[in-house]
């Protein structure tokens, strides 16, 4: 199975999900999207006058942010890759991780950092996308997620599509950025090892927002993912970007 992640930067973009849509219906299925969304979540926090609270540079979700994080991801975000599936003729459902309790997880510790109500996902529900999948229905999914205590957390995009494509054991781990991959001397870098890419996020090659989706890739193939990926829209169908792999 494959599973793309696409991000919330990206969707800000209005050409990026017809061209996304018209590239995902001449892919094979079955396949599962996973989305951020965190440039409108920003955008609508600000219109209401929420202040962007952060700890040691990491964001906090208390609960009048995650109000605000539900109705971006589950409800505009989920809902506008889902119609522009539909359209390019691709079937498609939209989910968030607490549908039928998709994603389970507890409260993300971080050292003695309190992020508030945000989430590390624990369990998944893998026979509900593999349902759909056998179906040819294609699960867009939004990463707001259940706790085992019953309450609902924020969820990191690229952890919760990490944490799905480990659980089913997919084949190949797409996500989807704006540069074509991890770059070395403005030329992308085809293939990374666990070794080789930490060496470059030691030396600083890789740097800034890069690292998190190098870790969320790393940490896939680590769970069993075959293949992870960094790539660009552009690039999403031609075999580009940078592959990861345990050897």
């Amino acid at each position: 199975m494959h599973v793309i992640k696409i991000g919330g930067n990206e969707l800000a973009d209005p050409n990026f999900l017809p061209t996304l849509a018209h590239v995902v219906a001449g892919m094979e299925r079955p396949l599962a999207i996973v989305h951020g969304g965190g440039a409108a979540i920003a955008e609508l926090q600000a219109k209401l006058g929420l202040e962007v609270k952060k700890v040691d540079g990491l964001r906090v979700t208390d609960a009048a942010s995650l109000e605000v994080a539900q109705m971006v991801l589950s409800g505009q975000a989920n809902k506008q890759i889902v119609a522009a599936l539909l359209a390019a003729g691709v079937d498609a459902v939209g989910l968030s991780g607490v549908d039928g309790g998709l994603f389970r997880c507890q409260k993300k510790k971080y050292g003695n950092v309190d992020l508030g109500l945000v989430g590390e996902i624990k369990q998944v529900r893998t026979g509900l996308v593999a349902g759909l999948a056998a179906e040819g229905i294609t699960a867009v999914i939004s990463p707001i997620s259940l706790g085992f205590d019953g309450q609902i957390y924020n969820v990191n995009g690229d952890e919760a599509a990490s944490a799905l494509a480990g659980a089913i054991e997919a084949d190949l781990l797409d996500f989807v950025s704006n540069v074509p991959g991890v770059l070395q001397d403005d030329k992308v870098i085809p293939q990374l090892t666990l070794a080789q890419a930490e060496a470059l996020i030691a030396s600083g090659v890789v740097h800034g927002g890069m690292v998190p989706k190098v870790r969320a890739a790393l940490d896939a193939v680590q769970a069993g993912v075959l293949r992870a990926r960094i790539v660009n829209l552009a690039s999403l169908a031609s075999g580009g970007g940078t592959f990861f792999s345990n050897q």
